[in-house]
């Protein structure tokens, strides 16, 4: 991995790249939620010596430390060797990095790529599974038994917001609320395209319309955030909006419960046991991936510490080749439009100007950076007093065509 050269001036003038100051969201994360999680993955898995010594050196690096390279002995240490910011402390260099570098050195210290009893060992599979196997999941899975009942283009807008929100508004409530009713209980969505979204995705009426393309869907969380995503991708294949759908998703375990192969599996498992609707959707499923309309791939480049815009040449062929390529999740918007202080009325369209075909973003706020907000919206939400960028309580649809 090479550094990324600085964008256009009036880019790096107008929304500098977030780093860890103090008193912000990011630095929070360094200096909270990392030591945190050291501890949490110790306590889930009992690592044997040489790995809970490495896990105390990890905890004092990033707390009284600086960046230290991966050791050469390490699997995969070359492709980092040639980052600028080895030697400065953490909080100094762009968060995106230094959050993407810190989840690379956890995975090091457990040993998770070196050949060995340990090598390939999820250290966040505990919690994963723990969600995964939660009531809340069955509640889920029934409610899908009121699906069909629904009108088409209702069901259509159901999933696409249980998709959004994840496990914040689950699907049994967003269906008994009903798509329109969401917006009345959850605090709402701050920008909506999902009409564009849908006019993307138009289904196949005619034998002389376009037949449907491939649709890429960026994954972001396992578990019960997961299951809503691959609901939506039968949704596409069976109602003919999508000829295929190519699920991204993280070659290694990140970001504590990104989706991996293994977790995708997990969700199928967990459907085809279930009884009704899911079970149907499940095998579905099952037989879409069996029959290669359900493509499960991963890229080095969804673990990369950069934004999208640097994306290699095979996956921007990916991406250019689809009807349209859905970015699930925080972590994902942040690479999509660059990790920046960007004023919040920037357009989605102009921060995303480089992608190289129509893409959506499904996110809810998380974190500090976001574009494409109304002046009207952002004067109201900035008056609320609320954290509303970093809380999750605020979501967007946006779309570029």
């Amino acid at each position: 991995m090479t550094h990324s050269s600085p964008g256009p001036a009036a880019a790096e003038d107008s929304a500098p790249v977030i780093v860890s100051t103090a008193g912000s969201f990011a630095r929070s994360v360094l200096d909270e939620r990392h030591p945190a999680l050291i501890e949490r993955v110790r306590r889930a898995t009992p690592y044997p010596p040489g790995q809970q010594r490495s896990l105390d050196d990890l905890l004092e690096e990033i707390t009284k430390g600086v960046i230290e390279r991966l050791d050469d002995g390490e699997p995969g240490a070359e492709r980092w060797q040639d980052e600028p910011y080895y030697g400065q402390g953490w909080a100094d260099v762009p968060f995106l990095w230094a959050e993407s570098f810190f989840y690379r050195k956890l995975l090091a210290a457990l040993r998770h790529f070196t050949p060995g009893p340990w090598q390939g060992v999820d250290p966040f599979a505990p919690f994963k599974n723990a969600e995964l196997a939660s009531p809340k999941v069955d509640e889920e899975l029934s409610a899908l038994d009121r699906l069909p009942g629904l009108p088409t283009e209702e069901r259509a807008q159901t999933l696409l917001l249980s998709s959004l929100w994840g496990n914040r508004a689950d699907l049994g409530f967003q269906l008994s609320a009903g798509a329109e009713g969401l917006g009345d209980r959850v605090p709402g969505l701050v920008v909506d395209d999902s009409m564009r979204l849908w006019e993307t995705l138009e289904p196949l009426k005619t034998l002389e319309a376009a037949a449907p393309g491939k649709v890429c869907l960026v994954a972001d969380n396992a578990g019960p955030e997961l299951l809503p995503d691959l609901v939506l991708a039968d949704h596409l294949l069976a109602t003919r909006r999508a000829a295929s759908v190519v699920l991204h998703l993280k070659p290694y375990p990140y970001y504590v419960s990104d989706a991996t192969t293994t977790d995708v599996l997990a969700c199928l498992d967990r459907m085809t046991a279930a009884s009704g609707h899911a079970a149907e959707i499940g095998e579905r499923l099952r037989q879409a991936v069996s029959g290669g309309r359900l493509i499960l791939r991963t890229h080095e480049f969804s673990c990369a510490p950069h934004p999208y815009e640097r994306m290699p040449a095979d996956l921007r062929e990916d991406f250019a080749s689809a009807t349209l390529t859905v970015m699930k999740g925080d972590l994902n918007y942040r690479r999509l439009v660059g990790d920046r202080h960007w004023p919040a009325t920037t357009p989605f369209a102009e921060a995303t100007a480089y992608f190289p075909g129509p893409v959506a973003a499904l996110r809810t706020l998380k974190s500090d950076v976001v574009t494409g907000l109304a002046p009207r919206t952002v004067e109201r939400l900035d008056a609320s007093g609320e954290v509303w960028r970093t809380s999750g309580t605020h979501a967007l649809i946006q779309v570029k065509v």
